[in-house]
């Protein structure tokens, strides 16, 4: 097993999944840091396909659907019917109360469809994260008894995503409490994100079974009457 990070002490990758990922981890989570800001990354795996993962983590208008400290959001530019978006969106996000924050805006980055990669940056609003840069990917992988590999094409697997960021440390804080704030808010967000895709993933399974039987039973009743 290998650690891809040290402020990923409990998610670790396999050196086949690392093998996979390594290229990729450096090309879009490798962060430059510059003076008197933090970065680190946060993986969570998913028992679901990386379309069903992908079908809530690209909606840059619904962040709230998995980030439960996220009340509200309201689209401000780049906005298209039926949930289409383009890089230079803009979201405004209200957070729930009890967060040392009222609201934060926020500008889409890359929106990649093909690779399952979403980035966006913090503009401004009432929050103490400033120059907040983030970057979310999926990859696909196969199940396995005590871990995944990586598989292609579309067949059924799990999901790991990964989520790196970029941030200022604030003033009066340390480098290490603020990675221990974000990482924490990162986390509660993908394993709400692992719930939810979870639930979707086992909703589809069962309707498509139940239209597999469905078709099985037609099938059947149409021999008979043919017979």
């Amino acid at each position: 097993m290998r650690e891809i990070n040290q402020n990923v002490p409990h998610v670790y990758l396999t050196e086949e999944e690392y093998s996979h990922l390594e290229d990729f981890i450096r090309r879009h989570h490798t962060h430059c840091a510059g003076p008197g800001e933090c970065t680190a990354m946060v993986l969570q795996r998913i028992k679901a396909p990386i379309d069903v993962v992908w079908s809530v983590v690209r909606r840059f208008d619904k962040p709230q659907a998995y980030k439960n400290f996220v009340k509200s959001c309201h689209m401000m530019q780049g906005y298209h019917e039926g949930g289409r978006m383009e890089v230079g969106s803009i979201r405004e996000v209200r957070v729930v109360s009890g967060l040392p924050a009222s609201y934060s805006r926020e500008r889409l980055e890359l929106l990649d469809d093909e690779n399952h990669v979403l980035s966006f940056r913090v503009l401004g609003g009432e929050h103490r994260l400033h120059n907040y840069r983030s970057t979310t990917s999926l990859h696909q992988m196969a199940f396995g008894d005590n871990h995944c590999g990586h598989i292609g094409g579309n067949q059924m697997g799990s999901t790991i995503v990964i989520e790196s960021y970029v941030v200022a440390v604030p003033e009066g804080n340390t480098v290490e409490d603020t990675i221990t704030f974000v990482d924490t808010v990162v986390r509660c967000n993908l394993q709400s994100l692992a719930r939810l895709s979870e639930r979707l993933a086992a909703v589809r399974a069962t309707s498509q079974h139940d239209n597999a039987e469905n078709n099985a039973l037609r099938s059947s009743s149409t021999s008979a009457m043919v017979k």
